[in-house]
């Protein structure tokens, strides 16, 4: 699965959340852990239409193969265009809810992380289809 939105188009989102509860349906993880991966694309996704200027590319993919899809690890980037690798803010005494989505990104993925292509960045997290959170 791939979307690509322009910059603020918040709207898009729902098709991206559209498109991954289809992937979602082949994957073979719980309904808790398809509800997590929603929760953390749908935070990703927005941070990266408010806080850049050049929109955001979504990829949600499965491993290939019959026997590999089902129970397999679900991968998620999303890619910005903007410089600077974010990292999780800390607790701040005034910041309300901002700025917390890589807490959540940390707190709920198996795995995640944080590269640079090109222009700009691809923040990505890895979901296992048995895994308790």
């Amino acid at each position: 699965m791939t979307r690509q939105l322009r910059r603020g188009e918040l709207t898009g989102i729902s098709d991206v959340r559209r498109a991954l509860r289809e992937l979602l349906r082949q994957w073979g993880g719980s309904p808790e852990q398809a509800h997590v991966a929603e929760l953390l694309t749908s935070e990703l996704t927005t941070n990266a239409l408010v806080h850049t200027d050049g929109g955001a590319v979504v990829r949600a993919r499965l491993p290939r193969g019959t026997h590999a899809q089902v129970g397999g690890r679900l991968l998620v980037e999303v890619r910005d265009f903007a410089d600077g690798i974010p990292r999780p803010r800390r607790e701040e005494p005034h910041a309300g809810t901002s700025g917390r989505g890589l807490l959540l990104v940390e707190a709920m993925a198996d795995t995640w992380g944080v590269r640079e292509h090109g222009a700009g960045k691809v923040i990505w997290f890895e979901l296992a289809a048995d895994a308790p959170h």
